[in-house]
């Protein structure tokens, strides 16, 4: 399953327009992102497996990631399953809404840790080349739950990448389930790291400041956040969806582009502001990390939740 998080942004922008200018009651951006929200969204269950329980997250690092980057994503694996010891809103609240489509808890713990900083694939990686890569997480057997997630640095260009999707997740015919993000930051910022750079397409709003001062790896962690929801709820394309399998709406691709009360086609809502570094945010993580994540589709009220 793939996603392009820009492009969902700009559908969604040009419904509003459209509906906007036929109607002359939408006078305010406000007016609009109301009649954007009341297209029905209702992500069916198709009665395949789910992941729950205890699920273990592999990385394989494909390219020249600083330490400190992969702290960041590591860091925010971490702090799906860190309880409230988090300030609120805290990433684990955000991850709690899983338990809706699993009913159960969902626990993730960072597994395996492989790097790949020799790029012996090349710097040009297709479908095929992912899925050797992302076999390279398990490591003595595959576990019930796990998850091997491929990472692409800057250098790295992926089949599809910018220009259909920012991520995707799928499995293979011996049913382990895979993933992959890449890192935006050089390639198409606009694409795959809004709200932190300003789109290439629609409103152009002043982008915000990342949490974590790298354009391109927090927005990797909202790609990563999107696609490991997916995973775990839609792994073998016939769990949660709406729309067609392998190209359907999952629980956070359905509310692209929300990230705090109020959001509408350019602009992701109120979230909170860092008085000291300008950055914005909406969750706190471990060692007192900050992330923007988007809203996810809760399953109980039918609807897109934020944390703030």
């Amino acid at each position: 399953m793939a996603y392009n998080y820009h492009l969902a942004i700009w559908v969604s922008f040009l419904l509003a327009l459209s509906t906007f200018l036929i109607s002359p009651s939408a006078a305010t951006p406000r007016k609009l992102s109301a009649l954007v929200q009341q297209q029905p969204l209702v992500l069916k269950y198709h009665k395949g497996p789910l992941l729950h329980g205890n699920v273990t997250v592999n990385l394989v690092w494909y390219g020249k990631f600083s330490p400190n980057q992969r702290s960041i994503l590591v860091d925010f694996l971490q702090s799906l399953s860190s309880g409230h010891r988090a300030p609120q809103p805290s990433v684990s609240s955000w991850w709690q809404t899983i338990a809706g489509y699993t009913r159960g808890p969902c626990t993730v713990a960072v597994g395996n840790q492989i790097l790949q900083q020799s790029y012996s694939l090349g710097k040009t990686l297709t479908n095929q080349k992912l899925a050797v890569l992302a076999a390279k997480g398990s490591k003595g057997g595959r576990k019930t739950a796990e998850v091997n997630v491929v990472l692409t640095d800057a250098d790295v260009a992926v089949e599809g990448f910018c220009m259909s999707r920012c991520g995707s997740h799928g499995s293979s015919r011996g049913g382990s389930t895979y993933a992959w993000v890449g890192n935006p930051g050089k390639q198409c910022p606009g694409q795959c790291a809004w709200p932190f750079h300003q789109p290439i397409y629609g409103p152009q709003t002043p982008p915000l400041v990342s949490p974590n001062g790298d354009v391109g790896v927090d927005g990797m962690v909202i790609n990563l956040a999107t696609v490991l929801a997916g995973t775990v709820t839609n792994p073998f394309d016939n769990g949660y969806f709406q729309g067609a399998a392998g190209a359907g709406l999952e629980a956070v691709s359905a509310c692209t582009g929300i990230f705090g009360k109020g959001a509408y086609p350019g602009y992701p809502g109120e979230v909170v502001l860092d008085k000291t570094t300008g950055s914005s945010y909406n969750a706190v993580g471990v060692r007192g990390r900050k992330y923007l994540l988007p809203a996810m589709w809760d399953p109980k009220t039918s609807a897109c939740k934020t944390l703030v």
